[in-house]
């Protein structure tokens, strides 16, 4: 099996772009790989003309229709990589992630997924390049530079100085303190495990709210599973927050629960998807299922307990409704 890479390839023009990206496309269609290249329109049409005919052999596909959550998508490759390296080819992805009109929450969890995937994908023989332009704000191509082991320069690739540990990463990211909730968020103390209450107050609140039907399903059971989580593993008292929370990108409904728990070192908080064997940290089924339901998943926990932060995004242009008391 091939080693699996992850390359960084910061450009500031078509020239830089292209130096990068066309022989790690050209090397993979000489071997046979499954060559993806994940790229707007631009970046397309430059692949397309500098390939010429062997442009055939590439799949180009649009960024916002690739990379369209945090945890679905990374699920997808790995599978694709798995289905690759099964009938004895090499997934290569050439990856430009979509930065613009995302919440900043949404953000730290694609730079998150950008850390993991160095353990995800490491028994994969699977081969990662990310251009990253220089037009991005500071602090995306700073964090690209320590979640990708290796930098392209030309044609060829160079340790990054600047890598951390992914788990260290994740680490770095979760100092970062969450804001506060609101002070009229709705506030529910769990005192016992009831589960038809707790559902029934939560859809209430959620519709009230104009979340659309799916997506309250969605988030019953994952709050289903993180109360559960923390009435069977947390410390009381139990208390669940909802409150709206209205953005550029359309808004979001937050559900919170904390509890006066705290989780064990190790407990990679569900950001692997789940294996058949050799299970890595981080592949909590339960916890990863809850990545799968929400558009994002923040946790916190120390000394102070443990919060689970859930955001159910509303669909572009509509919002999350205030009044009768969301």
């Amino acid at each position: 099996m091939n080693a699996f890479t992850h390359r960084l390839l910061p450009y500031d023009g078509a020239d830089r772009f292209l130096d990068g990206a066309l022989p790690f496309l050209r090397d993979g269609i000489a071997a046979g790989d499954r060559v993806v290249a994940v790229c707007g329109t631009g970046q397309e049409m430059l692949l397309r003309d500098a390939l010429g005919p062997a442009d055939a052999e590439v799949e180009f596909r649009e960024p916002r229709t690739w990379y369209t959550h945090p945890a679905r998508t990374p699920a997808d490759c790995l599978s694709a990589a798995d289905d690759a390296a099964a009938g004895g080819r090499r997934l290569r992805i050439l990856g430009e992630p979509a930065w613009t009109n995302r919440p900043p929450p949404e953000i730290v969890e694609w730079q998150r997924i950008e850390a993991v995937a160095n353990v995800a994908f490491r028994e994969t023989g699977a081969a990662l390049m990310c251009p990253y332009s220089a037009s991005l704000p500071a602090g995306v191509v700073a964090a690209a530079r320590k979640t990708h082991p290796e930098t392209v320069r030309g044609g060829h690739a160079v340790p990054n100085p600047g890598f951390v540990d992914p788990w260290s990463y994740c680490a770095q990211c979760d100092r970062e303190p969450l804001p506060a909730p609101p002070p009229d968020a709705d506030t529910l103390k769990l005192d016992k495990a009831d589960l038809y209450w707790l559902r029934a107050y939560v859809s209430d609140y959620a519709r009230r709210a104009a979340l659309p039907e799916d997506s309250v399903q969605r988030l019953l059971v994952a709050v289903t599973e993180v109360v559960t989580n923390a009435m069977r593993h947390g410390e009381p008292p139990i208390v669940l927050r909802m409150w709206p929370e209205p953005d550029a990108a359309g808004g979001a409904l937050v559900c919170e629960v904390a509890d006066e728990g705290r989780w064990p070192p190790g407990a990679g908080y569900g950001l692997l998807p789940p294996r058949p064997a050799g299970t890595a940290p981080g592949s909590r089924f339960g916890l990863w299922a809850v990545r799968l339901l929400c558009a994002t998943v923040q946790i916190r926990t120390g000394d102070a307990g443990t919060v689970v932060r859930l955001r159910m995004a509303f669909p572009a242009g509509t919002g999350p409704l205030r009044g009768n008391g969301a």
